[in-house]
């Protein structure tokens, strides 16, 4: 079976057929490092994640490059408010980002390029775009001509006066058309910029991604990934932008774009105040629970985010992890015609994988000798291909579940204690001890290899 993906700019699900089939191509867009990530930032990166690990069975090689925007008006404004040099405020975020999507489980990707890092590249860009007629200069700002460009809107299938009745763009007198957008803008002596051909200024958000894939990945590229918010304008302009700097050669051949996650039944906004930060969710919660709750939903579908969702999720790999407590170890090894790794091959079907996570781990409980080892090996191995189940599972079940919670000092503590009162033939204490520890959220398990414990 071969990787099936959905691609936006057909609307439909397309067999994978990668430019070399020794070296394939993937390009993310990543933060504009102003701020610490919410929850639906970082969808696409578990989502693209999974993807990369998934090529990374079928290909020699897999070049994953996804982005870092550090100059932008946003973290121009933040810096400003805190009376901070833009450099280390978008620094400082961006190494906050990389923690965060680590606890995620999140692979690094092969390569991180800075857009600060590649202003001669977006020059030189927008050099050729003046030059084959696709872009003008007006009063220090360089534009792209949209109307230059036949098919410009076939990524978001709209018209151009459809993409100006349904958008928000700048007016402006030095436009030639309202919807033509910036390639390069003026900086004041107080902003940061750099030299350019049209005086000191600073690249707009669109050519930086055009620029970094053109020198990292090429002309044309396997994949370009990221949120549906981003198919118009960023990604419809970035093909404006990369087709006519290459005489019409193909941007990227797949275009893939994830769901909006709703919190509460209703979309994130600033308006709402109902963002749920990353950081803030892992003081409450262990990463994996994060990443199972949006690989439990398909990538292309809306998903609904709540505290009870998140609870469940961590009551789920609780009982996967504790199907793999006390199992002697053994080397991942990934089914090729396993169901959950046809149902990732098959446009990411992660919920299906998810599924087949459960079914082998009850098949696993209930074999043993040889086969248990052989299902145990499949299930870590499409674990391992989903970013799950990669934790030691004594050490996932110590984790406290709240600040009020009891420590696992403690527990082991009061365990001692039941152990002696047995021992004594005190039953009713012991009795006591672990209605105690029930009552605290901890559940005792007795085996003759002893008494493990687990968080309920």
């Amino acid at each position: 079976m071969s990787l099936t993906l959905y691609n936006t700019h057909s609307r439909r699900k397309e067999a994978f057929i990668p430019l070399d089939s020794e070296r394939v191509t993937m390009y993310v867009c990543g933060p504009t490092v102003y701020n610490r990530v919410h929850i639906g930032n970082a969808r696409p990166v578990v989502v693209f994640d999974t993807l990369y690990r998934v090529l990374q069975t079928l290909y020699p090689s897999v070049q994953y490059a996804r982005n870092i925007t550090d100059i932008d008006d946003k973290i121009m404004t933040a810096a400003a408010e805190l009376g901070e040099d833009i450099s280390v405020l978008s620094q400082r975020y961006a190494q906050a980002y990389f923690e965060d999507m680590a606890a995620l489980n999140n692979l690094e990707p092969t390569m991180v390029p800075y857009a600060t890092q590649h202003i001669p590249e977006m020059i030189d860009m927008i050099e050729r775009l003046i030059s084959k007629g696709h872009a003008y200069e007006a009063e220090g700002n360089v534009l792209f001509a949209v109307q230059s460009m036949d098919g410009y809107g076939s990524l978001s299938g709209r018209s151009l006066d459809d993409m100006l009745a349904g958008a928000r763009v700048e007016v402006a007198a030095y436009k030639r058309y309202a919807g033509d957008f910036i390639l390069w803008k003026p900086s004041s002596d107080s902003e940061p910029g750099w030299e350019s051909p049209w005086g000191k200024g600073r690249p707009g958000w669109h050519i930086e991604c055009s620029a970094m894939i053109e020198k990292h990945l090429g002309e044309t590229i396997d994949i370009h990934g990221g949120g549906q918010d981003l198919i118009f304008p960023h990604h419809e302009n970035e093909i404006a932008q990369s087709c006519c700097a290459h005489n019409g050669k193909p941007f990227a051949n797949y275009w893939l774009h994830n769901a909006f996650i709703n919190i509460e039944g209703e979309k994130m906004s600033k308006s709402l105040g109902n963002f749920r930060m990353v950081n803030e969710l892992l003081d409450q919660y262990p990463g994996e629970v994060l990443r199972y709750v949006i690989l439990s939903a398909h990538y292309r579908s809306e998903q609904q985010f709540s505290a009870d969702l998140l609870d469940s999720a961590w009551r789920s790999l609780d009982t996967l992890y504790g199907f793999l407590r006390g199992q002697e170890t053994s080397d991942a090894m990934l089914n090729p015609e396993g169901v959950g790794y046809r149902a990732l091959l098959d446009d990411l079907n992660s919920p299906v994988a998810v599924s087949e996570l459960y079914r082998l781990a009850k098949e696993m409980h209930a074999a043993s000798g040889d086969a248990k080892a052989r299902i145990k090996a499949e299930l870590m191995g499409l674990a391992e291909l989903m970013g799950l189940l990669q934790q030691d599972p004594e050490q996932w079940f110590t984790r406290a579940r709240g600040s009020n919670d009891i420590g696992a000092e403690a527990i082991e503590t009061l365990i001692e204690k039941r152990k002696q009162a047995k021992s004594d033939k005190d039953y009713a204490g012991a009795d006591r001890v672990r209605q105690d520890l029930l009552d605290m959220g901890v559940v005792l398990e007795d085996s003759r290899e002893g008494t493990i414990w687990r968080r309920s």
